[in-house]
């Protein structure tokens, strides 16, 4: 895969590089900020980008801001935030906003390199794939949307392992439930948030965003397992 960095830590850029070349990828430019990012699309044509949030020159939202418009300009473009910390708002920004495959991860999970690895071929892949710490933070976010409150504890959690782009048999592992039960809780989860079957298979998608646009009651949802980046 022809990926692109944009990281201001030198020993973090570097070791990314040399971590993805090692594993078969091409990394066609690692650029220390935003600057000339736009050009440098345009001109070596990644497969992936991954970005730090903060770059400079201020460390607040350079990176976020050149995520949105990387996936606002290319829809096609798979996109990897990493950030230090949970952002929670702009978690929701990317995962609302315009563009196709996004993963949203931190920093932390690059140590563990066969996680790291397999959530690149995902997001590769077209896959989203949300960090479970944001998407726990995203939890406690309480709503007024009547669809997520339709829900039942069991069917909130079954999707919020889906916002982390977990598959049926992942998450099935996960609850200790057959795969036909988790259908099951994913068919009701579409009935109740209105989604009909389309032609494109979208509706998987379109609950993770409302999820993550609407959150949960901490009441009602809980935590999803803090295990790592999704499989």
């Amino acid at each position: 895969m022809r990926i692109l960095i944009c990281e201001d830590s030198v020993l973090l850029r570097e070791g990314l590089v040399r971590l993805l070349e090692d594993a078969g990828h091409q990394v066609v430019a690692a650029l220390p900020d935003a600057t000339a990012l736009d050009e440098t699309v345009a001109e070596v044509a990644p497969e992936l980008c991954i970005l730090d949030v903060r770059l400079p020159p201020t460390f607040t939202d350079e990176g976020i801001r050149a995520a949105l418009r990387l996936r606002s300009a290319h829809p096609d473009l798979p996109v990897l935030v990493l950030s230090q910390y949970v952002e929670e708002r702009y978690a929701s920004e990317l995962v609302i906003g315009r563009g196709g495959a996004l993963g949203y991860l931190l920093k932390d999970r690059v140590a563990d390199v066969r996680d790291f690895l397999e959530t690149i071929e995902r997001i590769g892949s077209g896959a989203t794939v949300l960090d479970p710490e944001v998407v726990a933070q995203l939890l406690n976010r309480r709503t007024r949307d009547e669809r997520m409150q339709r829900l039942t504890q069991r069917e909130a959690t079954v999707l919020a392992l889906i916002a982390e782009g977990k598959s049926n048999q992942a998450i099935a592992g996960t609850l200790f439930l057959s795969e036909a039960s988790v259908e099951k809780h994913i068919t009701a989860i579409f009935q109740k948030l209105e989604l009909e079957p389309d032609e494109s298979g979208n509706r998987r998608v379109l609950a993770a965003l409302a999820h993550v646009e609407h959150g949960s009651s901490p009441a009602d949802a809980p935590h999803p397992p803090q295990t790592g980046a999704a499989r």
